[in-house]
Formats: C-alpha cells, sequence, structure tokens
C-alpha cells in the first residue's frame, strides 16, 4: 500500500524542522496507531496515531522523550547496525498543527523475535533458534541494561513482559518498540503515565493500583519475573506444583497472595515444578529472587540484575556432557540433571503403558478366555463365600462372648470389689470405649453390608457390660430372670 501524498511537519529536539513524507504502510500496529516508512530518510519509520482526540496530551508526552532520551546506543556487530530501541527522533505534526505521530529508528522486525520464542524450549526447537543457556542468560543480561537505562532517566516501561519484549535472533540484544506507552518522566517532574498492564506480571501491591500510578515497583517485579524465566527453563516463579487440588489460583492470585514456590523457606500452597533447576543457581542469585518475590523486602533494581548478570556471564562453565549447557556453581549442571529426570519419567510412563496394555485389572489380555474367566469368577465367588462364613463365625464368637462376661468376671468378683469402685468403674469405661473402637472398625473386618447388625452388636455389648459390672458390685441376677 503506497501512501505517497502524505506530508507532514517533522519537530526535531534541536529546534530545527523539515517536511517528511510517508510511502509504504509496514503494519497496522497496535491500539495507538500504524506504522509507515519514512521516505525522506533511510532506516526511519512513522507511527501515525489512529485519532488525533490526545494530540496535546500526545504531544507533552512525545516532547518530554524528545527532551529526556535514555543511554541506550545503538550496537554495530558484523557490520550491522542493531538499534535496541525505537525512541522517537521527531514529532510529527500535519498542516492543522496537530500531533499526529512521530518518527523512529526502522528496526528488522525479521531479525527480532518475541522474547516468548526465546524463553520456551519448544518454540526454540520449532524456529531452529539457539539452544545455549549462554544466550538467554545474556538475553536477560541485555535486558536489564535497556531497563535500568531507562530508570536512570524516570521512564518506566510498566506493560512488562515477554510479549512485549524483542530479540535479536542472532546476537541476543534487544529491539524495544511502542515506547509512547511507557510511564515518561517530564519537566518538573511532570508524568505521564503509562495506559496498559498485564497479568501475570502485576507486583502484589499494584492489585490495588491502576497502571497510571504504577512505576518502578512494577517494572522491578516484572523484570525479575522475566529474568527467573530465562534462568529457568520457561517456568513462572508464581507457577509450581499446587499440594491441594482444591482452590486452584490462577498465577496473578498467587503473585497476591505472595505464593513464591522457590522461596528459601517452603511455601504452603504449592511446590517446586519438577523441572526447574532453582536449586542449581548461586546464592546471590536466589537471594536477589528472594527480595523479589517475597512480601516485606526491597526488590532488587534494574542496575543490581545488570550488575549479577554480568558476573553470571563471567562466571559460567560450558557442560562437557553437552555443548548448549552451562552452570554457575559447583553443584554442577542443573540442565543435565533435568533432561536425566525427564528422560527417566518417560521411561517409566512408558513401561507403565506398555504394563498397562498388557493387562487389564491385574489379569493378563492373553489369559482372557472364556474358561480363564470363568475359573476366575468362581475363584472370587469361593473368596466371598469364605469370607461371608468368616464372618458369621466372628459376629458368634462376639456374642457368645459378650453374653458369657458375667460368669467371665464371676472368679474375679472378690479382687475387684476389694480394688475399689473406683477401680471397677475405670474398668466399665476402658471396656466401653474398646467395644465402641471395636464396633466402629468392624465394617472394615466384617464384609456385611447391614449397618443396623453393627448397631445392634453395639447395643447388645453395652448391655452385657452394665450386667457384668452389676454383678461384680453384688446385685443379684434374679432381677433379670422373666416374672412368673
Amino acid at each position: 500500500m503506497k501512501n505517497t501524498d502524505i506530508t507532514y511537519l517533522a519537530l526535531y529536539p534541536d529546534g530545527h524542522n523539515e517536511k517528511v513524507t510517508l510511502g509504504e504502510l509496514l503494519n497496522k500496529g497496535g491500539a495507538a496507531g500504524k506504522i509507515y516508512i519514512d521516505t525522506t530518510h533511510a532506516n526511519s519509520v512513522a507511527k501515525i496515531f489512529h485519532n488525533k482526540e490526545h494530540s496535546d496530551t500526545n504531544r507533552k508526552k512525545l516532547e518530554a522523550m524528545l527532551q529526556n532520551r535514555p543511554n541506550i546506543p545503538t550496537i554495530p556487530y558484523k557490520g550491522k547496525e542493531y538499534i535496541q530501541i525505537a525512541w522517537p527522533t521527531a514529532l510529527l505534526e500535519d498542516e492543522e498543527g496537530f500531533c499526529v505521530g512521530y518518527l523512529m529508528p526502522l528496526i528488522d522486525t525479521k531479525e527480532a523475535i518475541s522474547l516468548d520464542h526465546i524463553i520456551q524450549k519448544a518454540v526454540r526447537r520449532k524456529l531452529g533458534l539457539s539452544e545455549r543457556y549462554v544466550d538467554r542468560v545474556f538475553a536477560a543480561y541485555n535486558i536489564t541494561s535497556v531497563v535500568a537505562a531507562l530508570h536512570a532517566c524516570g521512564h518506566y516501561i510498566v506493560d512488562l513482559k515477554p510479549s512485549n519484549v524483542s530479540i535479536y535472533k542472532n546476537t541476543m540484544l534487544v529491539a524495544m518498540f511502542d515506547c509512547d506507552g511507557f510511564s515518561i518522566k517530564g519537566e518538573n517532574n511532570a508524568r505521564y503515565p503509562a495506559e496498559y498492564v498485564s497479568e501475570e506480571y502485576i507486583y502484589p501491591e499494584g492489585m490495588q493500583q491502576t497502571c497510571q500510578q504504577m512505576g518502578e515497583e512494577q517494572d522491578k517485579f516484572a523484570l525479575a519475573v522475566i529474568i527467573f524465566k530465562l534462568l529457568n527453563e520457561g517456568i513462572h516463579p508464581f507457577s509450581g506444583t499446587p499440594r491441594k487440588n482444591e482452590n486452584m489460583l490462577s498465577i496473578q492470585e498467587r503473585i497476591t497472595k505472595y505464593h513464591y514456590a522457590y522461596s528459601i523457606w517452603p511455601d504452603t500452597y504449592q511446590a517446586p515444578h519438577p523441572y526447574s533447576i532453582h536449586d542449581y543457581f548461586d546464592k546471590n542469585t536466589m537471594n536477589m529472587f528472594e527480595r523479589a518475590f517475597t512480601k516485606g523486602n526491597e526488590r532488587p533494581s534494574a542496575l543490581e540484575w545488570q550488575t549479577q548478570l554480568e558476573y553470571i556471564l563471567k562466571h559460567l562453565k560450558q557442560c562437557k556432557k553437552n555443548i548448549d549447557h552451562s552452570y554457575f556453581t559447583p553443584k554442577g549442571c542443573g540442565l543435565c540433571m533435568i533432561a536425566e529426570k525427564f528422560k527417566a519419567n518417560i521411561d517409566n510412563y512408558k513401561k507403565q503403558q506398555e504394563t498397562e496394555k498388557e493387562t487389564l485389572r491385574g489379569v493378563k489380555i492373553k489369559e482372557l478366555t472364556i474358561e480363564n474367566l470363568q475359573k476366575i469368577n468362581l475363584k472370587n465367588l469361593k473368596i466371598a463365600k469364605q469370607a461371608q462364613y468368616g464372618s458369621y463365625l466372628f459376629i458368634a464368637a462376639f456374642i457368645l462372648l459378650f453374653a458369657s462376661l458375667f460368669k467371665i468376671v464371676a472368679p474375679f468378683k472378690q479382687q475387684l470389689q476389694d480394688a475399689g469402685v473406683f477401680i471397677r468403674l475405670l474398668l466399665l469405661f476402658i471396656c466401653i470405649t474398646t467395644v465402641s473402637s471395636t464396633i466402629k472398625y468392624l465394617p472394615k473386618i466384617v464384609p456385611l453390608k447391614n449397618q443396623n447388625l453393627f448397631s445392634m452388636l453395639y447395643i447388645f455389648a453395652l448391655a452385657c457390660l452394665i450386667i457384668a459390672f452389676l454383678s461384680v458390685n453384688g446385685l443379684p441376677l434374679e432381677i433379670f430372670k422373666p416374672l412368673p
């Protein structure tokens, strides 16, 4: 699509201005505006806002961005220039004097890909991206350096998440777009807030705020989440294995309740992901994550993370088993550990599946002939009958025992009387408690479905105990004989 007739006035931060003509529409952009080629300048594009309703606000924010530019340099590498951030270079006006957009450097979107693609192993393999662990650490370092430079100027990204960060796939350098959506610091402490923020990256205290109120704390939290995911094979620090299946919480709900699964102290809601390598992080890195994700601590700044990741890069050791793996503690290679664990789990699953295919309810499928099934049914019927007869014998013995209880205790009548009434009452209490416990567990021992029978046995046993107690205390048993 061509738009060669569209001309705007470009206003630069040094005070000069010039007319620029827009060419091909590169893409329709996001919610804010469309992207066009700047035919007046090489390697430059224009972002044109969808409407002019916020012209004055957009102008003030862009002027603040032009006057307070972060120190994020273009990086030359192997004959190419890698632009790390599409920061505005000039404000664009139309003929009526409305602020309609801005110019910015052209970033080659064919070279830059979403950070999400770097984080997820399955996507890396599908797209043929680097599997080297050191590259992901380097990507984390480059992201922190960009965020630190923005924070040094008082600017905040706010909606910081992997899908909003692009990475040059061959260098792991950052390519940051849509900077006009950041929270921008202007003159005299003026603030031009961000408009968007995304769940799963909102810091706990931020759930009581609007994204317009968010600033550095939001960036510090979201940055720590991204670093954790890059160092830990895409695992979110607030995802894990819930200890109970009830009351499943979303990631953002877990964040709000500080359910950090990889803390020094075990989390009450969830255990760590089974394939996490956090135990192989160095102590200082773990302490920084602890500060970022647990309550009551000062979160590490982007500059602190930049220093720590630079230290990690300098001390990374290449794994001898796998050239893509690296590690930075004496514990060894965490990536090898999870690879071996994953393989073992897959092997166990395959064996289980093979066993399940060979058997049905514990019986080998090849043995499930009509004759064998008849034999199994006869065997099960025989076992059921034996259990039923055994139940009848048990109940008969139970009744006989308690029916003759008063005669069993008769030889010990004098000793029980000499022991005193307290001892006799204590023995009665112990017997009643024992009977109660026995009756409670009888259904597990005796395979009878009639619950009324167990209640009757309990009442019968209590009656026999009372009769035995009365006989020990000298009450004549003749009172239980029927009247003439």
